[in-house]
Formats: structure tokens, C-alpha cells, sequence
């Protein structure tokens, strides 16, 4: 019997074995560097959420996911504006021995209960305005026959059927080795053994099984994370998978004992083994895009997915691998983020502290809990939540800040044509140095001005590095130096009958309006509903609020303006309610 790591293994190993560096390894690579794709050659972006998981109702974590996803989706929208260049998939898991289990406590079938739960999250997502493009079930026969047709790592030498002998976490639907078990006292105080990161119990298996050669893996992996580091973002979520392969990488048990886990898909030829529920759900992410048929590839090499850390493993070690086995690429990007806490604690059904995302939805509007998840989460880390800390940051941010300077520049006092009036250039030349008599422009203004012109590409780039909390910040400082910049002129003190007076407010009005277009603009991907009352309020059609479109105050660079002039839109009413006068329900909250 072979002993490999906390697993042992006897199988039928056979003599015909795949060369993995010179057959797909290096094919990947074959066509430039090492691990870098050519951005230019395809403009195509494909992103995905994890499936979630149909044992509970979804939470923020889930919702999370869903945002971080969904945003990077519409960023690229706004970049590539196509709806065949991008497409976004999320959907639910629905095998597995965990959900075999959860429907026999309900007294449920398998399929009443993922029926139940997918509707949930489906439900969810449309409420969080998730722009998905898909929404995949693992229990749809598409899928299965992607799973089934997947299994062709058996012709190629990857598969073999042997003795699988080591630990199991159903609650984790994971293998475990001997160094991730640990023993804690059970309900009865005797020690029982659980897994060392989750704490949920695992129990010893013994059962022979299709065993997945990942231990020929190790090198390849390697060399694909070496040549590319931005594979895994953030870069200590890369650091950490390089090191697990530094460790041992046993082979993988792909499959499990029908007999003892029968809600799956059948191994093709096999009846007696059910696939491995985590190679199951992995295979999702080519069921959406067409595979097995050829359209797929079109699609796959431009593939990015966002997941939680807690299945960094199976989607940075086992994932990559089984592609390589299967003669694909990994995936282009594996954007990782933390979890969220509520109040210091992790979210737990014993504590009672799980929050419940629709809830939210409808106590903060969509858009408000969409901006406060994206603005606050940082993926590097675990984030807090609080209600105090939601109402202060949507109430500063929205509420006053973008709210408020779009009111004071539209209201009929202080622009009574309703229109984008006329930018002066003498007034505030494209030089500060070019001071004439009727310059009223200082340097703070142009900082503004420049700020605000290099912020689309600032934004852009702090996407690119999964970093959208960064890209809301920066535009988040642009609306509070806009917001000085009118504070600074009051044109409510200046007078639009006085031609000395005029083509100043006039200016001081379309600078501000110009900047709240690129803020409207901008903040499409995380408030789509918010940025559309926004720029309908300016009079900017659905036609011009992409990337390409953008051309920040043309006037000021000597190029005419197709919004000077123009009749602003109707009243949209208050761009986002403050939540402060509220309050009574959060300490009443409390007190219970």
C-alpha cells in the first residue's frame, strides 16, 4: 500500500503517463511570457462569483461576492460597452453530501430543498441589482453533461481508481490531512476530531474512490504563479498558495462511494462512485460559457473569479490543476476577499448576529448598501459591521456630500434656465499663468480640475487591482474638493444680471456640473440606479455615459462642449435620503 502525505493510496496506476511540462504546461505559456496575457488581443472578460452553497439562506458574505463582481463587470462595461464582451455567472451548488443531509433534517428531497434556497439567492440578486449575465444551477442537465464530458481526465492518464483512506469534513465537503485535525471536546466532553481551520467535525473514510494525480501538478503550478503575479490579488493571498506549494500535494480523491453519497453525478461509466461535489461545482464556470462545445474557448482565457478566502485552495490549487490536466489555461485572475464580521464577531446562527442582506437592502435602499459594502470592504482584510457605521458613511458621502452639491448646482435660485450654462475661458484660462482682468480662477481650481480629470483613470486602475474601495475614495475626495470649489466662488452670492457677475457663475456651475458628470459616470458599476438619476438630472443620455464618452470639461481644453447649453433633465427629487432622521430604530434595536 502506498502511503501518500495523510492519505493512502492503492490503485490501479497504470503505465500511460502525461508529460505535464512539454503536453500542457508550457503550451499555455507558448504564445509570449510567462503567465501574461496579451489584453489587447481580445477585449472579452468573463467574470464569475463562487456558486453558493443551498445549505442556509444567503448572508452579506454571499452578497459581497456577488458586489465585488458585479462591479468589476460594469467597470468593464463602461470600458468595452458591448453586451457580447462581457459576461457575468453566478449561481448555486446543489450536491453534495452536506445538502443529502440538510434535506433529511427538513424532512425534505434534495431537489425541494435547493429549490427552496437557490430561489433565495436568485431572489437576492435581483434586489442587490446584480447584472449577471447567468445564473447557474449544478442540478441542471447542461451542467451535467459539463461535469461528465470534464471526466475525459481519464483518457489522458490523470485518473486512476484506488484506496482512499484518510479524513473527511462533510460541513467543508473537504479531505483533510492529518495536519488539519485536531481534537476538541464533543457534547459529551470526550475529544472529538475536527477540522483545524473550520472547527466543524470530519470523520476517518475508507472507500475506494478516483483518485486525481495533483501530486504531478506541483511544478506547473508553480511556474504559472511565478510568471504571473497578479494571478492571485491581493498579492498575500498569492503569497500564502505559493507557499502551500512548497508543502506536499498529495493526490486528490475526485470522487466519493454512490452507495453513501448518491445526491450527485453519477462518474460517466461508473454508477457505483458519485463526482467529488467541489470538481462537481468547479466545472460551472465552463458550463456557463458553452463547454464542452468549441464556443467556450472564446470565452475561457479571459476568465477572472471572485471568491472568499475561505476556498482559496480549491480554486488557486485544485482548479488550476485540473484545467492544466484538461489542456486549458487557469484561469486569467483569481481576485480573493476577506469575510465580514458583525460588531468584532464572526457571524454565527448561535450568536444571533447573522445579518440579513435583504434586510438591508430595503433599511439603507439598494444603492446605499451596495456603496457601503463596496466603500468599507477591503479584501486584504476582515471587515466590520455596524449599523452606526452604514448610516454615517451613507449620510456623509451620498447624502450631503454628492446629494448636496448636486442640489446646489440644479436648483432653480441659483439656475434658473435649468441649463449647463456657458464656460468663460477667460475667465479661468487653460494656463494659470494667463491672468487677465476677467481671470477669477485660483490655484485650488485648478487642482480641482486636474484632479478630477486624471480621476477616470485612477479609478481604472484601482479596479484593475481589485481595489474598489480605493477607486470610491478617490472619487469620494473629488466631490468634497468640488464641493469646495462652489463653496469657495458662493455663486449664489453672485448675480446672473450683472455681466460682470454672469460668465463667472456661469463657469463656477459648469466646472461643478462637468465634475459631477465624471462622479456620475464613475459611480455606475457600485450605484447604477443613484448615477442614473444623477446624469438623467444633468440631461446626459444612456449614450454617453461610457468611459469612451466621458471628455471632462472640453471647453476648458479649447474643445467645444455638447452639454454647454443644453437643458438639464427633470427633477429627480432628493439623489439619496439622509437615514440620521431614522435613528429611533437603531436604539430600539439595541434596547432589545
Amino acid at each position: 500500500m502506498l502511503r501518500v502525505s495523510a492519505f493512502r493510496l492503492l490503485g490501479r496506476r497504470g503505465a500511460s503517463r502525461v508529460s505535464l511540462l512539454e503536453d500542457f504546461s508550457f503550451r499555455y505559456y507558448s504564445s509570449g511570457p510567462l503567465g501574461v496575457r496579451d489584453d489587447t488581443r481580445d477585449s472579452r472578460a468573463y467574470f464569475t462569483t463562487p456558486i453558493f452553497y443551498v445549505n442556509a439562506a444567503p448572508h452579506i458574505g454571499h452578497l459581497y461576492s456577488a458586489l465585488l463582481a458585479d462591479a468589476l463587470c460594469r467597470h468593464h462595461r463602461l470600458r468595452v460597452p458591448s453586451d457580447a464582451a462581457t459576461g457575468f455567472s453566478t449561481g448555486t451548488d446543489e450536491h453534495g453530501l452536506k445538502i443529502q443531509q440538510a434535506a433529511a433534517a427538513a424532512g425534505l428531497a434534495p431537489s425541494e430543498l435547493c429549490d427552496r434556497v437557490s430561489a433565495q439567492f436568485q431572489q437576492l440578486f435581483r434586489e442587490a441589482d446584480i447584472s449577471s449575465t447567468d445564473f447557474i444551477r449544478t442540478t441542471e442537465a447542461r451542467h451535467r453533461i459539463a461535469v461528465q464530458h470534464f471526466g475525459m481526465l481519464k483518457s489522458r492518464g490523470l485518473l486512476y481508481k484506488g484506496l482512499y483512506e484518510g479524513w473527511y469534513c462533510a460541513s467543508d465537503e473537504c479531505f483533510l490531512p492529518e495536519a488539519k485535525v485536531t481534537r476538541q471536546p464533543g457534547p459529551s466532553g470526550d475529544l472529538c476530531p475536527v477540522s483545524l481551520e473550520s472547527g466543524h467535525p470530519v470523520s476517518w473514510t475508507k472507500e475506494e474512490n478516483y483518485i486525481f494525480r495533483l501530486s504531478q501538478f506541483r511544478e506547473p503550478l508553480q511556474q504559472w504563479l511565478r510568471g504571473d503575479p497578479q494571478a492571485i490579488t491581493p498579492e498575500p493571498f498569492h503569497h500564502t498558495v505559493l507557499q502551500w506549494l512548497e508543502e506536499e500535494l498529495p493526490d486528490l480523491s475526485v470522487s466519493r462511494r454512490s452507495s453513501h453519497l448518491h445526491w450527485g453525478i453519477p462518474v460517466p461509466g461508473d454508477d457505483s462512485q458519485t463526482i467529488y461535489v467541489w470538481l462537481d461545482a468547479l466545472v460551472n464556470y465552463l458550463t456557463v460559457i458553452g463547454y464542452p462545445d468549441a464556443e467556450f474557448k472564446s470565452w475561457w482565457p479571459n476568465t477572472s473569479h471572485i471568491i472568499g478566502k475561505d476556498i482559496l485552495k480549491f480554486h488557486a490549487i485544485y482548479w488550476p490543476a485540473l484545467l492544466l490536466g484538461a489542456g486549458m489555461s487557469p484561469p486569467h485572475r483569481i481576485y480573493v476577499h476577506s469575510h465580514w464580521t458583525v460588531c468584532g464577531q464572526k457571524m454565527s446562527k448561535s450568536l444571533g448576529n447573522v445579518v440579513d442582506p435583504r434586510t438591508c437592502l430595503d433599511r439603507y435602499t439598494v444603492d446605499g448598501f451596495r456603496y457601503f459594502l463596496l466603500r468599507q470592504g477591503v479584501p486584504s482584510w476582515d471587515c466590520d459591521y455596524y449599523d452606526e457605521k452604514v448610516v454615517k458613511l451613507l449620510d456623509s458621502e451620498l447624502a450631503d456630500a454628492l446629494g448636496g452639491l448636486l442640489n446646489r448646482c440644479t436648483a432653480n435660485k441659483i439656475n434658473p434656465s435649468g441649463i449647463y450654462p456657458a464656460f468663460c475661458a477667460t475667465c479661468f484660462p487653460s494656463e494659470p499663468g494667463l491672468v487677465g482682468p476677467s481671470s477669477r480662477a485660483q490655484a485650488e481650481d485648478y487642482a480641482l480640475v486636474s484632479a478630477v480629470a486624471t480621476l477616470p483613470k485612477q479609478v481604472a486602475d484601482h479596479y484593475d487591482n481589485f481595489q474598489i474601495y480605493k477607486a470610491l475614495e478617490a472619487v469620494s475626495s473629488c466631490v468634497r474638493q468640488t464641493n469646495g470649489f462652489v463653496q469657495r466662488h458662493a455663486p449664489w452670492k453672485l448675480n446672473w444680471e450683472s455681466p460682470v457677475d454672469a460668465p463667472w457663475l456661469g463657469t463656477v456651475l459648469h466646472v461643478a456640473l462637468e465634475c459631477l458628470r465624471v462622479f456620475g459616470t464613475l459611480l455606475q458599476p457600485v450605484t447604477p440606479s443613484l448615477a442614473d438619476r444623477l446624469l438623467s438630472r444633468l440631461g446626459v443620455s444612456s449614450t454617453e455615459r461610457s468611459l469612451g464618452e466621458l471628455h471632462f470639461l472640453s471647453r476648458f481644453y479649447g474643445h467645444p462642449s455638447p452639454f454647454e447649453g443644453r437643458r438639464l433633465g427633470p427633477e429627480t427629487g432628493v439623489l439619496f435620503p439622509r437615514l440620521d432622521q431614522s435613528r429611533s430604530w437603531l436604539v430600539k434595536a439595541h434596547k432589545t
